[in-house]
């Protein structure tokens, strides 16, 4: 049986602004724990899945109309997302990978020639006003303290006509799909999360906070709150992730 979820947990999960430190200090202590196995837990997890996913976000990102310029990928973690860009082979430019948990970046370094990593708080990113071509984030949004902040900051380091693409875990519709990923969401794949991380409570931290963030229509007007415009989303394998993009 699958134990339940510690307070600490609930209330990094839940990331109120009351517990908006708790969040941050657990976020950062859990990633950084999990940082060795992360890559292999993602593709065990997902079922290889998540490459697919991040394909789709690459795709959206126009990065096509500015082959040789500068983007950010956001909550970069080890980098697959900003190693996903640098690959397509027309990229000419550079991904810059943000993120507050340095060992998680230092497991991305060297996947790609292209990216490099930054260490970098997402609400206070340490870049100019209109940096950046375009912007990414991938599983990241979940894990901020102020949602809405993390958000505008993303938009003021974007220059105009920029767009920035968001790879979230959703919650299927679709009931019968519905009920057999909730199974495997909140029973099994924090066991073998446990199993192969070492770490307590990581891959319970993961669907608790799938289950309190906002959802895609949510997120959608949330975007357009912070400044983006042109905002839609797309549900991917049957509604278990979403795609944002809207553009500054």
């Amino acid at each position: 049986m699958t134990p339940s979820p510690s307070s600490e947990v609930v209330r990094a999960a839940r990331g109120s602004a009351a517990d908006g430190e708790i969040k941050r200090a657990y976020v950062r202590r859990m990633f950084a724990a999990v940082a060795p196995r992360y890559d292999l837990l993602n593709h065990l997890l997902s079922l290889n899945l998540d490459r697919r996913w991040r394909r789709a976000a690459v795709a959206r990102l126009g990065w096509e109309a500015r082959p040789d310029g500068v983007y950010l990928d956001l909550c970069a973690g080890t980098m697959d997302l900003a190693a996903a860009l640098a690959r397509e082979p027309r990229f000419r430019g550079r991904v810059i990978g943000a993120d507050f948990v340095v060992p998680m970046l230092a497991l991305g370094r060297g996947k790609s020639a292209r990216a490099a990593p930054v260490a970098a708080d997402a609400l206070l990113l340490p870049f100019p006003d209109r940096a950046f071509d375009g912007a990414l984030v991938g599983f990241g949004v979940r894990n901020l303290t102020d949602l809405d902040a993390g958000l505008r900051e993303t938009a003021r380091v974007l220059r105009p006509g920029a767009r920035f693409v968001v790879l979230e875990f959703a919650t299927p519709r679709f009931a019968p799909l519905r009920a057999i990923y909730l199974l495997y969401f909140r029973r099994v794949l924090p066991a073998i999360g446990r199993a192969v991380s070492k770490h307590r409570d990581a891959y319970t931290y993961l669907p608790e906070s799938v289950k309190t963030f906002p959802e895609p229509e949510a997120l959608a007007a949330r975007m357009r709150a912070a400044g983006f415009a042109d905002v839609r989303f797309e549900l991917l394998a049957g509604g278990i992730c979403a795609v944002h993009h809207g553009t500054r």
